[in-house]
């Protein structure tokens, strides 16, 4: 080890003296970069004063602190719990050019139009290339401040001076802390710019956007700390070639956990899908074998999604393949294997497909009976019919078991014309069906395949 170095772990920030192929704490491997050791400054920046902390009666606090911030867009405000709450950071990740920056403008123009003074931060963009991108949003702002920096000092001095409600950083792979050392980026700097703006963030009540990067991995840049450190992480899903993207919370210490939004990529930049079921069906060939909707619930929302199966043969019986999109892969690898040892289905020797259609994500055990219609329905090159939604978990003993929000499900596909519903038997007793609906229960895998082949009608 050369003096005055350190080596720290890209992914989750922990320290070691030498270089380590696989890190202690989080098990990653080739993840840690070598860290020059400057000794402190002689001359340490005065710590602003902050006020005497003192203690308060949970009945007695005051109910303005408690106000959340509405966006004005329904679908943003229940994605963070029903609205923004003060003193809060917020990290946004996703893939470049998911739509990350124009999110924000946006939101900045809702909230500066409704609250007052909205800092902007731009350390990859210039001010003509903002202000190029809200013209062709048709975005503006009286209040709306744009700062061109990469040091989070100027950035800590516009936030004192405007003293603004909301401070967007993007973003913070960029952002640096000129009295440390270390690049942009790396997990030192990326570190020090979260701590240095939370502490004024929390102390004066604003609410901080952070951006942030996906690796190739799926994951974000830079040290894992620093969604421990933020109270809400939310991600970009979605394929860039479509030209829709999927907001999905990960992270919210003031609502759920499970909520997605869905939005609409255009040249007026996200807007949220009024009708997100109708908009993933509205290319459904269900007259094709291999293809049956599950109804999801994703935290307060209920979605209808298209699952698609096909059984093939394979050129090499002795290892098939297996391909999983938008579904839990091991999950998906279960069914299979109890509709071969429960259902009879030799897929062993065959390969197998499966995917959520639309780019949605979703690991709902819900999914299970979907998932089994369809490739039963492939396999026997059955068609099911086109009003058909299904939802059941499957055990591994081949029984159907029962899930939650079952009244949900059945409005939601209700409401869009899926009139013949199969789900787990036990719900039966536990639900109000509408008056056009045809429900049937299946107790086991054994059931369900009668139910494909014939032997019973739905």
């Amino acid at each position: 080890m050369r003096k005055g170095s350190l080596f720290i772990c890209e992914s989750c920030a922990y320290e070691a003296p030498k270089w380590l192929g696989k890190c202690p704490s989080c098990g990653d491997w080739n993840t840690f970069i070598e860290q020059k050791i400057e000794p402190p400054p002689a001359v340490r920046r005065a710590v602003s004063a902050r006020a005497e902390a003192t203690p308060l009666v949970l009945a007695q606090e005051e109910s303005d602190h408690e106000q959340r911030l509405i966006i004005g867009r329904a679908e943003l405000d229940r994605l963070f719990g029903g609205g923004l709450v003060p003193g809060s950071l917020i990290l946004l990740g996703g893939e470049p050019g998911a739509g990350k920056s124009t999110l924000l403008l946006q939101m900045a123009s809702l909230l500066t139009a409704q609250y007052g003074k909205v800092l902007y931060v731009s350390a990859e963009e210039s001010l003509t290339q903002i202000r190029l991108r809200a013209e062709r949003l048709g975005l503006s702002g009286a209040e709306l401040y744009l700062l061109p920096d990469d040091e989070i000092e100027a950035v800590r001095a516009e936030c004192e001076r405007l003293n603004p409600l909301v401070v967007v950083l993007d973003s913070i792979q960029t952002l640096k802390n000129s009295e440390r050392p270390g690049l942009a980026g790396s997990p030192a700097q990326v570190r020090e710019v979260v701590q240095s703006i939370m502490g004024l963030v929390k102390e004066r009540g604003m609410i901080c956007f952070l951006v942030g990067h996906i690796t190739k991995s799926g994951l974000l840049a830079g040290p894992k700390l620093i969604e421990h450190l933020v109270d809400v992480v939310l991600y970009f899903e979605g394929d860039r070639r479509y030209p829709y993207r999927v907001l999905r919370v990960v992270k919210n210490r003031f609502g759920s956990t499970q909520e997605i939004a869905l939005l609409n990529l255009d040249d007026q930049g996200l807007t949220p899908v009024p009708n997100p079921s109708a908009f993933l069906l509205s290319e459904r060939c269900s007259q094709q074998s291999g293809t049956v909707v599950t109804p999801i619930v994703e935290g307060s929302l209920p979605l209808l999604v298209e699952v698609q199966a096909l059984v093939t043969t394979t050129g090499n019986p002795g290892s098939p393949r297996r391909l999983v999109s938008g579904l839990d892969f091991q999950r998906v690898a279960m069914v299979l294997a109890v509709l071969e040892r429960r259902g009879g289905l030799p897929l062993a020797s065959r390969e197998v497909y499966v995917s959520v259609i639309g780019g949605v994500r979703t690991e709902e055990p819900a999914c299970d009976l979907a998932v089994a219609l369809a490739v039963a329905s492939s396999f026997y090159d059955q068609p099911l019919p086109a009003n058909l939604a299904a939802f059941g978990e499957i055990g591994l003993t081949g029984e159907i078991r029962r899930v939650g929000n079952a009244q949900r499900r059945l409005e939601e596909a209700d409401k869009h014309g899926f009139g013949r519903v199969i789900m787990p038997k036990g719900l039966l007793g536990e639900i109000v069906k509408g008056k056009s609906m045809t429900i049937q229960g299946v107790g086991s895998i054994q059931e369900l395949l009668a139910v494909l082949t014939k032997k019973e009608g739905v």
